[in-house]
């Protein structure tokens, strides 16, 4: 593995600020490769798809060179690759297409570690068609589901779980929730979008029958990829325009596509591809090893920012499970988080506030609405960042 830390920073125009981003589970920094790969796309000749002009080739190029680089990013089939506006939207999306199958006596179950866009669209959609809807709790002393498998029964149909909570970082059992589900035949919708910018997924091997994920959380453009077996695409059916195409997974691709956005989502994995500078063979095997290097990267950072936290007067670390991405959520008694965010920043320093949309887990925390002081590691943090929060923090605390 080499993972070279200043050459991975060069690649990032906005990191020349001098701002320590703990940001990232919020939205990453983006490298100039990503920038150039939209313009580029964007001043060529661009037509919608077809193969009779350049202008067009260049579009259909576009989208298939995006569906291409998914799949290898989530270990999927290009052809069961669907672009969204974002997460949510395509959660609220599959929750209504979904949901025309569902009736009374049918359960959805959602967790209270999840972030709001996994939990929402789906207990809405199911009070629509008057299903039950049935909660995974959350142990606040150990930030992990509890009984996950138990909330499923011979009356699910749905299961929404995630893969990494953004809000303090917990990887729950996903394959062992799913196995649950598919004894009873349900589905299994994962919430990937703060697990991927950490951990290499796999949709099959976690079980995942639809899979998530915002590529602006791993270095690319504000927009969402659902990933799932196309044969199960097939099996959905949206509601759409009569002369759009009806082929998967385009029907689920409202209008035109953004062709620049997807050029990219495409440039950002293959960033990601590159981070360990070593590595060789297939996008995915490069995937593989540059997963691998960035995630010791991170856990080294974790773990000096974890043990400085730790020495600050009044501190709590709320994230604690046994298998947690490198995301920490603190409070310190008797201080607003808020205003210590906001001290961090006069010191060019930003780790934000909040509840992050995770509303329920903050809730089950004990922290409100309010939430706490969320820190996050990217691939481009440094050792300088983590003493850099960690001092101005102490001196905030004073």
């Amino acid at each position: 593995m080499a993972y070279d830390i200043a050459r991975i920073r060069s690649m990032f125009p906005s990191l020349t600020t001098g701002w320590a981003h703990f940001d990232g589970p919020g939205g990453t920094q983006t490298p100039r490769a990503v920038g150039d790969a939209i313009q580029s796309t964007l001043l060529r000749p661009l037509s919608n798809r077809g193969t009779s002009a350049p202008s067009e080739q260049n579009a259909d190029d576009a989208v298939t060179e995006f569906r291409l680089a998914a799949a290898d990013l989530l270990g999927a089939d290009p052809a069961g690759i669907v672009h969204g506006r974002s997460a949510t939207q395509l959660a609220y999306d599959f929750s209504r297409h979904l949901a025309q199958r569902w009736s009374p006596g049918d359960e959805i179950v959602v967790t209270r570690l999840d972030h709001d866009s996994n939990v929402r669209p789906w207990v809405q959609a199911a009070e629509r068609v008057g299903a039950t809807v049935r909660w995974i709790d959350l142990d606040p002393e150990t930030g992990e589901l509890v009984d996950a498998a138990k909330a499923v029964t011979s009356a699910t149909r749905l299961v929404a779980v995630t893969a990494a909570s953004n809000l303090i970082g917990t990887k729950p059992d996903v394959r062992g929730i799913a196995d649950a589900a598919h004894a009873v035949g349900a589905l299994v919708y994962v919430d990937g979008v703060h697990f991927t910018a950490h951990e290499l997924p796999d949709i099959r091997s976690l079980g995942a029958d639809l899979f998530v994920c915002s590529p602006y959380k791993f270095l690319g453009p504000h927009c969402g990829i659902l990933a799932a077996d196309p044969a199960l695409l097939e099996t959905i059916e949206p509601d759409k325009l009569l002369p759009s195409t009806n082929r998967v997974p385009e029907r689920f691709e409202f209008g035109t596509l953004p062709y620049e956005q997807l050029a990219g989502v495409t440039a950002a994995i293959d960033v990601l591809a590159g981070l360990d500078d070593e590595a060789a063979g297939s996008r995915r095997e490069q995937l593989t090893a540059s997963f691998a290097a960035m995630h010791a990267h991170e856990s080294a950072l974790l773990e000096r920012l974890e043990a400085g936290i730790r020495e600050l007067p009044g501190a709590t670390i709320w994230s604690r499970a046994a298998r947690r991405t490198p995301t920490l959520l603190v409070t310190f008694d008797g201080a607003d988080t808020a205003a210590l965010s906001a001290g961090l920043a006069e010191r060019r320093v930003l780790a934000p506030s909040d509840n992050f949309y995770a509303l329920e887990a903050s809730r089950r925390l004990g922290l409100g609405d309010a939430g706490g002081l969320r820190l996050g590691l990217a691939p481009y943090s440094t050792t300088d960042d983590v003493d850099r929060a960690i001092e101005g923090l102490a001196a905030l605390l004073r």
